[in-house]
């Protein structure tokens, strides 16, 4: 009795820990939302970059189908159909659904998302810009192209798990603690939270964590072949105007050109203000140095 009552707490302590949490969603309905606004949010978030249908181009890049792969050691995620359809997408959602999903990772019907949606980056997303979002995506074509699962096996496929990876490694804290200039300020912002960059170019640990003190050092790929630069000073020498020229025409200063995913990344940064992306050049001069890669 005494090892089935333990085994029943367990159980119960698991279950608490473990449960879906969302951030309150009050402020949002005080706010005006602005679709040309949310248009700039949804280019930096690179939302088409993943959910556009896989070898989409030109206007069908904002048919958001879904449906490309993501190799990863934990099983390949496949990316969902959020469209506005009211069946395939996510036309029947309301805002705080999507502010549910977008920021604390939580599905409409209160399960996890795996974080290969970047929810640990988009939870610093600000209140103003998550509605300026939500009302662009409005205004895109629906697709009634249904999501497809995720190949994803024992024991990853316990969702529930997920809450404790949550707690573990979830924070809405800036890795770079002081932006001293506006300027700083919105390139943390587009790097750590809207453009998501650390989950790409910093490691992880055996949990799939990011590992925060080697942040933006490089990292293998997900998909077993290479590897992500270091884009910290440790590891990328150009200077704020090459990394600016970079991040508008693709081209590096040794005349090479952007490839990959990398490639979606430019063009993403390329549609934004020239203030935008001097921003990021920046902030990628602030922070401190990774050294051997």
């Amino acid at each position: 009795f005494a090892l089935a009552g333990a085994a029943l707490i367990g159980l119960a302590a698991f279950l608490l820990v473990t449960a879906p949490r969302m951030s309150p969603v009050e402020a949002l309905a005080g706010l005006n939302a602005d679709a040309a606004r949310g248009q700039a949010v949804f280019t930096a978030a690179g939302c088409a970059s993943c959910h556009m249908a896989p070898g989409a181009a030109g206007d069908q890049r904002l048919v958001l189908a879904g449906g490309q792969e993501f190799a990863s050691p934990f099983g390949t995620f496949l990316a969902p159909n959020i469209s506005p359809d009211p069946a395939e997408g996510i036309g029947g959602w309301t805002l705080e659904q999507f502010a549910g999903a977008i920021r604390d990772g939580v599905s409409p019907e209160g399960s996890h998302y795996y974080p290969a949606l970047p929810y640990a980056a988009y939870a610093k997303m600000t209140d103003q810009d998550l509605v300026d979002l939500w009302a662009f995506m409005q205004t895109l074509p629906p697709s009634a192209t249904p999501s497809q699962p995720h190949r994803v096996g024992f024991p990853f496929n316990i969702r529930r798990s997920l809450g404790g990876w949550k707690l573990l490694f979830q924070t809405r804290g800036w890795v770079l603690d002081a932006a001293a200039t506006p300027e700083l300020e919105r390139g943390r912002y587009i790097v750590e939270a809207l453009a998501h960059c650390g989950e790409c170019h910093t490691p992880r640990n055996v949990f799939g964590g990011l590992k925060t003190g080697q942040w933006l050092g490089g990292a293998a790929d997900p998909s077993g072949k290479g590897r992500i630069p270091n884009i910290t000073p440790g590891g990328l020498n150009w200077s704020e105007d090459e990394i600016v020229e970079y991040l508008t025409t693709g081209f590096t200063p040794e005349f090479d050109s952007v490839g990959g995913h990398m490639a979606h990344v430019v063009d993403n940064m390329a549609a934004l203000p020239e203030s935008d992306r001097r921003a990021v050049a920046a902030y990628l001069k602030a922070i401190p140095a990774v050294t051997g890669e």
